[in-house]
């Protein structure tokens, strides 16, 4: 896999370094002139690079963040709260519950298509189609389909007929398993247990690939997440959060917590941060009546002085003076555009605007969030959850849900076919 090439993972390494506010000049100097001198480069040259060339940069003149790792100084550095539980009747937790895993199905399901396309694209795609925004799920355009590079046609209007396999979606199962077998309480390395047993190494990605390889090589965390891992900042953590904030509802110190022990074992700072971030937001929805007031509660559980919670408060500023979400995209693009495209930051930020200027429509803020591009499945199924606990199961348009028949694909063991209703109980039981 592209992720385990020893030249892309010593450039990529550069690349966070940067981003982390490092002065990186001299080492793509290094790098440049080893390539130049070397005909090959191999394992054992990343090797060289991360053990010996990339040791203690300096750090860049300006950078004005902090950014921690440990739990003590992430609760420090940020605006922690804890809540009292509130009361719940028992049918309406269910269809809370209910309701996220429909949202979060249809949201990856909208996206999947269009996985790591540029809104310029997408819009290119829909034009096609005689479509000037996208308001529903992809249009199948036939030949052209495959033209443009739709990879699951199974998941385009007219096609769907149950959620298809997505890690958006083996992870909230995966993470069920991690509660069912070890609690609330469970440890990084209890994640990393489970993560051997039920999940195959060529469906695991970027910073998962890596904590997964290093596990494999008897690493434990929090080495997991640092050695030889560039993409400890990008998205994997945040898109693994569900089920810690549906698990607590209003009760967001519990999940964050949660999130947390899960995201140390293959990310650090705004990789964690963007879990936490989620899960907190999750946990509120049980308990806010707006989308705002949602991001408000998350937003306390992330540290202040981090690039994620500057570029949420961005967000939030900007949806305060531009009414519309296609200027409001432009402005963060704008700022933002420079992370990757599975990046947590840029990520973030597109599923804020989807959950701000969506307003509450279920429809409208998942669209908001697939159309922004880059990661379109996890942001569409991470802004579809937060609507589906906040709507409940009762609450979500038949036109969206419907297609999907109650059914999810897995490729987790014992819920390669599972009934999306069977699911929600399963977690339901662990309120119990």
């Amino acid at each position: 896999m592209i992720f385990e090439d020893p030249r892309i993972l010593v450039k990529d390494e550069i690349q966070q370094l940067a981003e982390e506010g490092y002065d990186v000049s001299e080492l793509r100097e290094t790098l440049n002139w080893y390539l130049i001198m070397n005909r090959g480069f191999d394992m054992d040259d990343a090797r060289y690079f991360f053990y010996e060339v990339f040791k203690n940069p300096p750090r860049r003149d300006g950078y004005c963040y902090y950014e921690p790792s440990e739990w003590s100084e992430i609760v420090a550095e940020s605006s922690f709260a804890a809540y009292e539980k509130p009361e719940i009747a028992q049918e309406e937790l269910f269809d809370r519950l209910y309701g996220a895993l429909l949202g979060r199905a249809t949201g990856c399901m909208l996206g999947k298509p269009v996985e790591g396309w540029t809104r310029e694209k997408i819009l290119e795609y829909l034009a096609e189609a005689g479509e000037e925004r996208l308001e529903y799920y992809f249009p199948d355009i036939g030949a052209k389909a495959g033209e443009f590079g739709v990879r699951f046609k199974e998941a385009l209007r007219g096609n769907l007929k149950r959620a298809i396999r997505d890690d958006d979606l083996d992870y909230p199962i995966i993470n069920l398993k991690v509660l069912e077998q070890y609690g609330f309480h469970f440890h990084p390395e209890n994640v990393g247990h489970v993560w051997l047993e039920n999940l195959p190494f060529g469906q695991v990605y970027t910073a998962e690939r890596a904590a997964y390889r290093n596990l494999v090589m008897g690493l434990r965390p929090p080495l997991t997440a640092t050695h030889m891992n560039p993409y400890r900042e990008f998205i994997g953590a945040q898109i693994r959060a569900d089920i810690f904030g549906w698990v607590s509802p209003g009760i967001p110190e519990r999940a964050v917590k949660m999130a947390y022990n899960d995201a140390a074992l293959s990310h650090v700072k705004n990789g964690i941060y963007g879990e936490m971030f989620v899960a907190a937001m999750l946990s509120a929805a049980f308990v806010c009546t707006t989308p705002k007031d949602v991001v408000l509660k998350g937003l306390q559980y992330v540290p202040k002085r981090s690039r994620l919670y500057e570029a949420i408060s961005y967000v939030l500023q900007i949806h305060e003076e531009v009414p519309e979400w296609e200027k409001a995209w432009a402005k963060v693009m704008e700022r933002y555009g420079k992370y990757h495209i599975v990046h947590t930051i840029n990520n973030a930020c597109f599923v804020v605007l989807g959950l701000l200027y969506g307003a509450g429509d279920f429809g409208k803020s998942v669209c908001i969030a697939v159309e922004c591009g880059l990661d379109t499945d996890c942001n569409g199924a991470t802004v579809g959850s937060i609507l589906g606990v906040m709507l409940g199961a009762s609450g979500l348009p038949h036109q969206w849900v419907d297609p999907l028949n109650d059914t999810m694909e897995s490729s987790v063991p014992g819920f390669q076919w599972v009934k999306i209703s069977e699911l929600a109980r399963r977690i339901f039981r662990l309120l119990q």
